[in-house]
Protein backbone atom coordinates (compact mmCIF):
# COMPACT_ATOMS: atom_id res chain seq x y z
CA UNK A 1 0.00 0.00 0.00
CA UNK A 2 2.83 2.36 0.87
CA UNK A 3 4.50 1.63 -2.46
CA UNK A 4 1.27 2.34 -4.30
CA UNK A 5 0.83 5.57 -2.37
CA UNK A 6 4.38 6.63 -3.19
CA UNK A 7 3.89 5.78 -6.85
CA UNK A 8 0.62 7.70 -6.95
CA UNK A 9 2.28 10.69 -5.33
CA UNK A 10 5.21 10.51 -7.75
CA UNK A 11 2.90 10.30 -10.78
CA UNK A 12 0.90 13.23 -9.45
CA UNK A 13 4.09 15.23 -8.97
CA UNK A 14 5.16 14.49 -12.54
CA UNK A 15 1.77 15.58 -13.84
CA UNK A 16 1.90 18.84 -11.91
CA UNK A 17 5.50 19.43 -13.02
CA UNK A 18 4.49 18.78 -16.62
CA UNK A 19 1.60 21.22 -16.35
CA UNK A 20 3.86 23.86 -14.84
CA UNK A 21 6.39 23.38 -17.62
CA UNK A 22 3.68 23.75 -20.26
CA UNK A 23 2.38 26.85 -18.54
CA UNK A 24 5.71 28.60 -18.84
CA UNK A 25 6.62 28.31 -22.52
CA UNK A 26 8.31 31.65 -23.19
CA UNK A 27 7.28 33.71 -26.22
CA UNK A 28 7.92 37.26 -27.33
CA UNK A 29 4.21 38.07 -27.54
CA UNK A 30 0.84 36.60 -26.55
CA UNK A 31 -1.63 37.94 -29.11
CA UNK A 32 -5.43 37.64 -29.30
CA UNK A 33 -6.80 38.48 -32.75
CA UNK A 34 -10.40 39.50 -32.03
CA UNK A 35 -12.62 40.05 -35.09
CA UNK A 36 -16.08 41.64 -35.18
CA UNK A 37 -18.88 39.49 -36.67
CA UNK A 38 -21.83 41.52 -35.34
CA UNK A 39 -24.97 42.20 -37.39
CA UNK A 40 -23.42 45.01 -39.43
CA UNK A 41 -20.81 42.59 -40.79
CA UNK A 42 -22.30 40.52 -43.60
CA UNK A 43 -21.04 37.05 -44.54
CA UNK A 44 -18.89 38.36 -47.38
CA UNK A 45 -17.21 40.91 -45.13
CA UNK A 46 -16.66 38.27 -42.44
CA UNK A 47 -14.82 36.09 -44.97
CA UNK A 48 -12.80 39.10 -46.14
CA UNK A 49 -11.69 39.66 -42.56
CA UNK A 50 -10.70 36.02 -42.02
CA UNK A 51 -8.91 35.91 -45.34
CA UNK A 52 -7.17 39.15 -44.45
CA UNK A 53 -5.75 37.65 -41.27
CA UNK A 54 -4.92 34.40 -43.06
CA UNK A 55 -2.98 36.34 -45.67
CA UNK A 56 -1.34 38.70 -43.19
CA UNK A 57 -0.03 36.07 -40.79
CA UNK A 58 1.82 34.32 -43.64
CA UNK A 59 3.20 37.52 -45.14
CA UNK A 60 6.99 37.36 -45.42
CA UNK A 61 7.44 40.63 -43.52
CA UNK A 62 5.29 39.42 -40.63
CA UNK A 63 7.08 36.06 -40.39
CA UNK A 64 10.45 37.80 -40.47
CA UNK A 65 9.32 40.17 -37.72
CA UNK A 66 8.32 37.17 -35.59
CA UNK A 67 11.64 35.42 -36.17
CA UNK A 68 13.49 38.66 -35.43
CA UNK A 69 12.24 38.79 -31.83
CA UNK A 70 14.40 37.85 -28.86
CA UNK A 71 12.85 34.37 -28.77
CA UNK A 72 11.76 34.19 -32.40
CA UNK A 73 8.22 33.03 -31.66
CA UNK A 74 4.82 34.35 -30.61
CA UNK A 75 1.60 32.73 -29.36
CA UNK A 76 -1.62 33.58 -31.19
CA UNK A 77 -5.33 32.81 -30.99
CA UNK A 78 -8.21 34.00 -33.20
CA UNK A 79 -11.60 34.94 -31.71
CA UNK A 80 -14.79 36.13 -33.42
CA UNK A 81 -17.16 38.26 -31.37
CA UNK A 82 -20.42 40.19 -31.45
CA UNK A 83 -22.71 40.84 -28.48
CA UNK A 84 -22.14 40.18 -24.78
CA UNK A 85 -22.79 36.45 -25.23
CA UNK A 86 -20.86 35.68 -28.42
CA UNK A 87 -17.10 35.26 -28.20
CA UNK A 88 -16.07 32.25 -30.28
CA UNK A 89 -12.56 30.84 -30.61
CA UNK A 90 -11.94 29.89 -34.25
CA UNK A 91 -8.25 28.99 -33.88
CA UNK A 92 -6.94 28.15 -30.43
CA UNK A 93 -3.58 29.21 -28.98
CA UNK A 94 -0.49 28.00 -30.81
CA UNK A 95 3.08 29.05 -31.45
CA UNK A 96 4.04 30.76 -34.69
CA UNK A 97 7.78 30.69 -35.26
CA UNK A 98 8.20 30.46 -39.02
CA UNK A 99 6.50 29.92 -42.39
CA UNK A 100 5.22 26.40 -41.63
CA UNK A 101 3.46 27.27 -38.37
CA UNK A 102 2.13 30.51 -39.91
CA UNK A 103 0.63 28.55 -42.83
CA UNK A 104 -0.92 26.01 -40.44
CA UNK A 105 -2.61 28.81 -38.50
CA UNK A 106 -3.73 30.43 -41.75
CA UNK A 107 -5.30 27.18 -42.99
CA UNK A 108 -7.32 26.84 -39.79
CA UNK A 109 -8.90 30.25 -40.33
CA UNK A 110 -10.28 29.09 -43.67
CA UNK A 111 -12.52 26.45 -42.13
CA UNK A 112 -15.84 26.65 -40.33
CA UNK A 113 -18.92 28.87 -40.62
CA UNK A 114 -19.18 32.38 -39.20
CA UNK A 115 -21.67 32.75 -36.33
CA UNK A 116 -23.14 36.20 -35.65
CA UNK A 117 -25.43 38.23 -33.40
CA UNK A 118 -26.93 41.63 -34.04
CA UNK A 119 -25.36 43.77 -31.31
CA UNK A 120 -21.80 44.84 -30.41
CA UNK A 121 -20.12 44.41 -27.03
CA UNK A 122 -16.47 45.43 -27.07
CA UNK A 123 -16.52 45.45 -23.27
CA UNK A 124 -17.59 41.79 -23.03
CA UNK A 125 -14.96 40.92 -25.61
CA UNK A 126 -12.17 42.59 -23.62
CA UNK A 127 -13.30 40.82 -20.42
CA UNK A 128 -13.38 37.50 -22.27
CA UNK A 129 -9.97 37.95 -23.89
CA UNK A 130 -8.34 39.02 -20.64
CA UNK A 131 -9.19 35.60 -19.21
CA UNK A 132 -7.64 33.79 -22.18
CA UNK A 133 -4.14 34.81 -21.13
CA UNK A 134 -4.43 33.15 -17.72
CA UNK A 135 -4.61 29.56 -18.98
CA UNK A 136 -3.06 29.59 -22.45
CA UNK A 137 0.18 27.80 -21.52
CA UNK A 138 2.50 30.64 -22.55
CA UNK A 139 4.54 33.33 -20.84
CA UNK A 140 4.95 36.36 -23.07
CA UNK A 141 6.97 39.50 -22.69
CA UNK A 142 3.80 41.31 -23.79
CA UNK A 143 0.10 40.44 -23.82
CA UNK A 144 -1.96 42.14 -26.53
CA UNK A 145 -5.62 42.12 -27.55
CA UNK A 146 -5.97 43.14 -31.19
CA UNK A 147 -9.58 44.29 -31.77
CA UNK A 148 -11.12 44.89 -35.17
CA UNK A 149 -14.64 46.27 -35.40
CA UNK A 150 -17.03 48.47 -37.35
CA UNK A 151 -19.18 49.85 -34.53
CA UNK A 152 -19.33 51.23 -31.02
CA UNK A 153 -20.07 49.32 -27.84
CA UNK A 154 -23.88 49.11 -27.53
CA UNK A 155 -24.49 46.34 -24.98
CA UNK A 156 -22.75 45.24 -21.80
CA UNK A 157 -20.85 47.35 -19.31
CA UNK A 158 -19.06 50.56 -20.37
CA UNK A 159 -16.14 49.74 -22.62
CA UNK A 160 -13.81 52.13 -20.77
CA UNK A 161 -14.25 50.12 -17.56
CA UNK A 162 -13.31 46.88 -19.31
CA UNK A 163 -10.37 48.59 -20.99
CA UNK A 164 -9.09 50.04 -17.72
CA UNK A 165 -9.36 46.67 -15.93
CA UNK A 166 -7.39 44.97 -18.70
CA UNK A 167 -4.70 47.65 -18.73
CA UNK A 168 -4.32 47.37 -14.96
CA UNK A 169 -3.70 43.64 -15.49
CA UNK A 170 -0.80 44.49 -17.82
CA UNK A 171 -2.65 43.89 -21.09
CA UNK A 172 -2.25 46.16 -24.12
CA UNK A 173 -5.27 46.77 -26.38
CA UNK A 174 -4.82 47.86 -30.00
CA UNK A 175 -7.60 48.64 -32.45
CA UNK A 176 -8.43 48.27 -36.12
CA UNK A 177 -11.66 50.21 -36.73
CA UNK A 178 -13.34 49.59 -40.09
CA UNK A 179 -14.86 52.83 -41.35
CA UNK A 180 -18.12 52.39 -43.25
CA UNK A 181 -19.57 55.86 -43.72
CA UNK A 182 -22.29 55.86 -46.37
CA UNK A 183 -23.35 52.22 -45.93
CA UNK A 184 -26.03 52.97 -43.37
CA UNK A 185 -29.22 54.96 -44.03
CA UNK A 186 -29.29 56.79 -40.68
CA UNK A 187 -27.29 60.02 -40.54
CA UNK A 188 -26.35 59.53 -36.89
CA UNK A 189 -24.98 56.04 -37.51
CA UNK A 190 -23.09 57.19 -40.60
CA UNK A 191 -21.46 59.93 -38.58
CA UNK A 192 -20.47 57.50 -35.83
CA UNK A 193 -18.93 55.06 -38.32
CA UNK A 194 -17.08 57.92 -40.00
CA UNK A 195 -15.42 58.82 -36.70
CA UNK A 196 -15.00 55.30 -35.36
CA UNK A 197 -11.21 55.72 -35.30
CA UNK A 198 -11.62 58.54 -32.77
CA UNK A 199 -13.97 56.37 -30.70
CA UNK A 200 -11.42 53.54 -30.62
CA UNK A 201 -8.65 55.97 -29.75
CA UNK A 202 -10.55 57.47 -26.82
CA UNK A 203 -12.48 54.48 -25.49
CA UNK A 204 -11.05 51.15 -26.62
CA UNK A 205 -7.25 51.07 -26.89
CA UNK A 206 -5.00 51.25 -23.86
CA UNK A 207 -1.67 50.30 -22.35
CA UNK A 208 1.93 51.24 -23.20
CA UNK A 209 2.38 51.90 -26.91
CA UNK A 210 -1.23 51.13 -27.80
CA UNK A 211 -2.39 52.35 -31.20
CA UNK A 212 -5.10 52.42 -33.87
CA UNK A 213 -4.71 51.42 -37.52
CA UNK A 214 -7.69 52.29 -39.74
CA UNK A 215 -9.22 50.10 -42.45
CA UNK A 216 -11.29 52.23 -44.80
CA UNK A 217 -13.36 49.23 -45.88
CA UNK A 218 -13.14 45.41 -45.68
CA UNK A 219 -11.25 45.21 -48.99
CA UNK A 220 -8.32 47.09 -47.43
CA UNK A 221 -8.40 44.90 -44.34
CA UNK A 222 -5.43 42.68 -45.20
CA UNK A 223 -3.05 45.59 -45.79
CA UNK A 224 -4.17 47.26 -42.55
CA UNK A 225 -3.66 44.00 -40.65
CA UNK A 226 -0.13 43.57 -41.98
CA UNK A 227 0.77 47.11 -40.91
CA UNK A 228 -0.71 46.52 -37.47
CA UNK A 229 0.87 43.09 -36.95
CA UNK A 230 4.30 44.46 -37.83
CA UNK A 231 3.95 47.13 -35.16
CA UNK A 232 2.57 44.73 -32.57
CA UNK A 233 5.15 42.02 -33.10
CA UNK A 234 8.11 44.38 -33.13
CA UNK A 235 6.60 46.75 -30.49
CA UNK A 236 7.35 49.62 -32.85
CA UNK A 237 6.64 53.20 -31.80
CA UNK A 238 3.97 55.24 -33.57
CA UNK A 239 5.27 56.65 -36.85
CA UNK A 240 6.19 60.33 -36.72
CA UNK A 241 3.86 62.36 -39.03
Amino acid sequence: MKVLALLSGFIGLLAVSGMAARAEIPVDLELVLAVDVSGSVNEEDAHLQRNGYARAITDRRVVEAIQGGALGRIAVTYVEWADDKLQRTVADWRVIDGPASAKAFSRELAGGPTVTESRTSISALIDHCALLFASNGFEGTRQVIDISGDGENNVGRPVTLARDDAVRAGIIINGLPILRAGLLPWAEDRDRRRHLDVYFQENVIGGPGSFVVVARDPSSFADAIIAKLLREIAALPEPVP
